[in-house]
């Protein structure tokens, strides 16, 4: 839902604060969640010189977002949380493993494009019970990165927050 992405914008910016660049993250420098890499992207798509992407604007960093995650999985055209949830999950892991394994979740066609097939299969599905089973599939994801060990308590939560019980393997 279109109306959400200020909120979608503000709570994926909560988990990715200031810059990083840890030797284990394979995503390289990054800053509020931008990897240099997107950021020399989203430069040379505006006509604008590289630069480095340490001390990236808020706003900035949200254009990218709407353009290059919510946008590719159809935020606007989700259920309020579902927004959210692949939101995130597209920001953190990429718009077309979150499509992915939003497909896998529904039992549709597995091809990465949110398309009406898709839509219409989130249309049927309870939202919370979707949402739910998203995250877990995404965590399993994540638990078999060889990275794991390192990000593992803030993936888990970005993705689940603070639920007691919670395990992936």
């Amino acid at each position: 839902m279109r109306a959400n992405y200020p909120r979608i914008k503000a709570w994926v910016g909560l988990s990715e604060e200031g810059y990083v660049n840890h030797p284990r993250d394979p995503g390289g420098a990054t800053d509020r969640g931008v990897t240099q890499r997107t950021f020399d992207a989203w430069n040379l798509k505006q006509g604008k010189p590289k630069r480095p992407v340490r001390g990236i604007t808020k706003h900035v960093v949200e254009q990218i977002n709407e353009f290059q995650y919510l946008d590719a999985v159809r935020a606007a055209d989700l259920p309020v949380g579902l927004d959210y949830a692949m939101a995130d999950y597209a920001v953190n892991s990429g718009p077309g493993r979150a499509a992915k394994d939003l497909q896998r979740t529904l039992g549709v066609q597995v091809d990465g494009v949110m398309g009406v097939q898709t839509l219409a299969a989130v249309t049927k599905a309870d939202t919370a019970d979707l949402i739910q089973r998203l995250c877990q599939r995404r965590m399993r994801f994540l638990g078999g990165l060889k990275h794991w060990d390192t990000f593992k308590g803030g993936w888990t939560r970005c993705v689940m927050g603070d639920q007691p019980g919670v395990h992936i393997r």
